[in-house]
């Protein structure tokens, strides 16, 4: 029995076709923001400030391992609904999410390592959705390109007061813009160009000190499509570092519109 603990993107659903198409025995908890979950009888949802009840169900099915996938929100501590045990744990909660989701998420673990529970890395039923070294287009990237690239992974490297950061664009050795809180969707709409046609790239990495069980950066067909209405080129990622969603429609996509993947 795996237990799953899920939040929101579509990533939980891509895990749940694969240990479906196995036929693992599983459960969920259910972390999402819009409960995206309740319909499946195998599913239980918590409030992240619910230690006592998430640890008692997965021992209740003998879960001795977890999974976790999906992003999990920064919870409104004002209005958390708490525990026993998610009293206790709460100053720890509060302390970790200053440092951003992962960081909560990090808490987590920890908290369930105390009760013998082991987290699994987010894709140990999935790795086809983990692109190796490499360039996975018609379109790759030239020189004037390499040097963008080459800056935008210097840039993620030396952040330190973006320690949430695993997005940047570079245009013409310049830095446009480096991800925020808001996450890379935001950011894309934010630097949107009329003046600029596949020109610049965006470059996402795990953070710095990241847990790589966990909260991988992810790209799918909505970052490609937003990708070319900010005009950039291409995106890159990190090999086995990411998760890539939709991979067969992201090719075409980038094919038709003249953008490379690549995989460094």
């Amino acid at each position: 029995m795996i237990g799953l603990i899920f939040g929101d993107t579509d990533f939980p659903n891509e895990i749940l076709k694969s240990i479906k198409k196995k036929k693992l025995e599983y459960l969920i908890i259910d972390l999402s923001k819009s409960k995206k979950f309740k319909k499946n009888k195998k599913s239980h949802t918590v409030s992240i400030g619910q230690f006592g009840k998430i640890i008692n169900i997965l021992k209740e099915n003998n879960c001795k391992k977890v999974l976790f996938a999906g992003k999990v929100n920064k919870p409104n501590f004002s209005k958390l609904k708490l525990d026993f045990k998610g009293i206790y744990y709460f100053p720890k909660i509060i302390k970790a999410s200053k440092l951003g989701d992962a960081a909560i998420l990090k808490e987590i673990i920890k908290i369930l390592a105390q009760n013998k529970i082991k987290t699994k890395n987010s894709l140990t039923f999935n790795p086809e959705l983990s692109l190796k070294k490499g360039n996975f287009s018609k379109i790759k990237p030239n020189k004037k390109d390499q040097l963008d690239i080459k800056k935008a992974i210097k840039t993620l490297n030396n952040l330190r007061q973006y320690n949430f950061s695993q997005g940047v664009v570079v245009r013409n050795k310049k830095i446009v813009s480096i991800e925020g809180k808001g996450g890379t969707e935001k950011m894309l709409k934010k630097i949107r160009s009329k003046k600029f046609r596949n020109h610049g790239v965006l470059v996402k990495l795990p953070k710095k000190k990241q847990d790589l069980r966990i909260d991988l950066p992810a790209i799918g067909l909505k970052t490609f499509k937003q990708s070319k209405a900010a005009g950039l080129k291409g995106i890159v990622v990190k090999n086995k570092q990411h998760i890539f969603l939709d991979k067969i429609k992201c090719i075409n996509f980038a094919n038709k519109n003249k953008m490379f993947i690549s995989v460094k």
